[in-house]
């Protein structure tokens, strides 16, 4: 009873209520299930959305209030950023965000983007062709004169660190700026879950869910068809870049996969979510006999890798041919699909590697992302 009569001063006496009663009252649920940087609050009229680590380490909460047009807002909720939805125009940052405009069926909304090379949607590449789409320069260095004579309904922005001036000179020109840290979330889950933010951008929250549990089912699925075999097999992954090796570490996105995969990744009780940086010795003294190699991307052949350093040919992998690449992949201008799509579609990416492993498994399937290095 008590949340239903929450519910009812809410839609006929909200302007009434007391400074941040709403909020507290915790009256639905977060219907984030995974991620960590993410909430969403839904109410009749409007949303209640917060992101709280847009990049690692952040400190501030970013609050915003999706509501629909000509519904007044309450006073309670007059610090949050407001933005009326559903928005028909956005500007993007990260390529990551582009699979959720797809999904959506919004393609069409994309206005314009930084450095549109980088885009492999083929829908989107269309658009761009047709000149549909802007090309709005680097994501450190915006064309702010161009972006604000787009007039963009929304822009969806990420960073690295707190210090982002392109983004916080378009706020103070009066656009609206939504950040996003899908790329901060550790589980693949949760990485996939920030389809649920565009949902409610285009009132489309109900068909957001729908295709992540469609994706969380399919994951979950496969993880447990990998954890009903015997097989374990070693990984080393990445390679050197001027003379670092870089690899995740054991709390990464990408550490989760492998291990969900039913692997042995051989750095998997390394701590943090970024990438290691080792010594070609170390790694080496570690996964020399490893069962298989999943190469950074840069690679498309054992040749190429030989002729960039002549001591990956003493790796066992290399000699039995068992190095695999997701960088064959790319999009008309030469975008990698694997960095765009992969984070919104983790059971992709479980499949592959669930094939690669243990071949005997998913009968009939062939890898999307990954490619045997010949």
């Amino acid at each position: 009873m008590r949340v239903f009569y929450v519910l009812f001063f809410l839609v006929f006496f909200i302007s009434c209520k007391p400074k941040n009663e709403l909020h507290t009252q915790q009256s639905v649920p977060n219907s984030c299930k995974y991620a960590t940087g993410l909430a969403i609050y839904h109410y009749k009229n409007f949303s209640l959305v917060e992101v709280n680590k847009p990049w690692e380490g952040a400190s501030k909460t970013y609050k915003y209030l999706l509501k629909q047009k000509n519904v007044q807002t309450p006073d309670s909720l007059k610090s949050y950023e407001i933005i009326e939805v559903p928005v028909q125009k956005i500007v993007v940052t990260s390529t990551t965000h582009i699979p959720s405009l797809d999904m959506l069926n919004k393609t069409e909304t994309l206005i314009g983007f930084p450095t549109l090379n980088y885009i492999s949607s083929e829908k989107v590449r269309d658009r761009i062709e047709k000149g549909f789409v802007q090309d709005l320069g680097t994501n450190q260095n915006l064309n702010i004169e161009l972006a604000l004579s787009l007039r963009p309904d929304v822009i969806i922005g990420y960073g690295v660190s707190k210090e982002n001036p392109s983004l916080e000179n378009l706020q103070k020109s009066g656009l609206k700026v939504v950040m996003n840290g899908d790329w901060n979330e550790q589980s693949p889950l949760g990485k996939a879950e920030w389809i649920k933010l565009f949902g409610c951008l285009y009132n489309k929250s109900k068909q957001a869910d729908a295709i992540f549990k469609t994706i969380e089912k399919e994951y979950l699925k496969t993880k447990q068809l990998a954890h009903n075999t015997t097989e374990y097999p070693t990984i080393l992954a990445g390679d050197m870049f001027e003379g670092v090796w870089y690899m995740p570490k054991g709390t990464s996105w990408g550490s989760a996969i492998m291990q969900d995969a039913h692997a042995n990744y051989l750095w998997k009780d390394t701590k943090g979510s970024g990438s290691l940086s080792l010594s070609f010795e170390e790694v080496f003294l570690k996964a020399k006999k490893a069962d298989f190699w999943f190469t950074s991307g840069q690679f498309t052949s054992l040749e190429e890798m030989d002729k960039a350093n002549v001591h990956y040919k003493q790796f066992d992998a290399f000699k039995k041919q068992k190095v695999f690449s997701f960088g064959l992949k790319k999009g008309k201008t030469g975008g990698n699909l694997y960095y765009e799509l992969a984070p919104n579609r983790p059971d992709i990416v479980l499949k592959d590697l669930v094939k690669i492993l243990h071949p005997e498994l998913l009968n009939g399937y062939k890898p999307y992302f990954f490619e045997k290095l010949k």
